[in-house]
């Protein structure tokens, strides 16, 4: 299942935090679309930044979502849909003095980080950074919340290294320095001491935060860089998206990948995201399109017979 719309290269999607069929994704013209996965529509569509979105997320009660893009504003907009011959405003705007790449929301409270020349962390009701980190890097692209231990924070930067944070502390916390570039990172939403990164190097390195010499677990298989990876919501498989057109779909503790899902159509992957009930696994393109997988292929889908 497919939906089309955008009119340039999907760039990052969304899940909602609570419902399953609402999605978000943003595009490289800085056009926002917001979807309901189940009537298979567009909800609403409108431009969000001037020139590319970096990153989308929505606060964790799902009211409102946050994003920002290479036009240095971080804006908050209303999940609602906006009432009759109202305009699609943003209910607040944030101007950044540095470069933004990426942004991630803590699973609590009304915290949430930026990434880009340094890594900033933000109160949604203030308009300065509560405060910077910085570890000598030129930038960071990639930055991600731990579910489990919401003052947990893990950014990805251009040097090569992964970097971890406490937002309770004043600096960041350790460093791990890999071979080639981690394009982004994801945490295992049931062991609060697990993330899976997506490499340049066409693997994706599991590694444990007690113990960060050596990766826990290498997953190979992909064939180009891997650009994507999320968990599903059990914490025992990921997904990944890669410049191969391929997603790979891994068991936690194996290192090749359970199924591989391509189409002819399909270009490089930008980004893939396993939904909240387990079932489905979304993917966006550079051929703007947004696709819908089965998650178990084999799986029988709809409503079941009495028998």
């Amino acid at each position: 299942m497919g939906f089309d719309g955008h009119r340039d290269a999907i760039c990052c999607i969304t899940k909602h935090p609570l419902q399953l069929s609402i999605l978000l994704s943003a595009s490289y013209d800085g056009e926002l679309r917001v979807w309901d996965l189940a009537q298979r529509k567009c909800l609403r569509e409108f431009v969000a930044h001037e020139g590319v979105i970096r990153g989308v997320t929505y606060i964790p009660d799902g009211t409102q979502f946050i994003t920002l893009g290479d036009d240095k504003t971080i804006n908050t907009w209303n999940a609602q849909m906006p009432q009759f011959e109202e305009e699609e405003e943003p209910v607040d705007t944030i101007i950044s003095k540095t470069v933004l790449g990426g942004i991630s929301h803590s699973y609590k409270g009304t915290t949430f980080a930026t990434c880009g020349e340094i890594c900033q962390l933000w109160e949604r009701t203030r308009n300065e950074p509560i405060r910077t980190y910085q570890w000598g890097v030129d930038s960071l692209h990639d930055v991600r919340f731990n579910p489990v231990e919401c003052n947990i924070l893990a950014a990805c930067a251009s040097d090569r290294s992964v970097i971890l944070y406490d937002t309770r502390d004043s600096g960041p916390i350790r460093k791990v320095v890999m071979k080639m570039r981690t394009n982004r990172l994801c945490w295992n939403p049931m062991e609060a001491f697990v993330f899976t990164t997506a490499n340049e190097d066409y693997n994706l390195y599991t590694f444990d935060t007690r113990r960060l010499k050596h990766p826990t677990n290498v997953h190979m298989d992909h064939v180009s860089a891997v650009t994507d990876v999320d968990y599903s919501p059990t914490g025992k498989e990921f997904v990944s998206g890669s410049y191969d057109r391929t997603i790979r779909i891994f068991e936690c503790d194996k290192g090749h990948s359970r199924d591989v899902y391509h189409t002819k159509r399909m270009q490089r992957l930008t980004s893939v995201k396993w939904t909240l009930d387990n079932k489905y696994i979304l993917s966006g393109s550079d051929e703007m399109n947004i696709r819908v997988w089965k998650a178990r292929a084999s799986e029988k889908l709809g409503p079941l017979k009495p028998r």
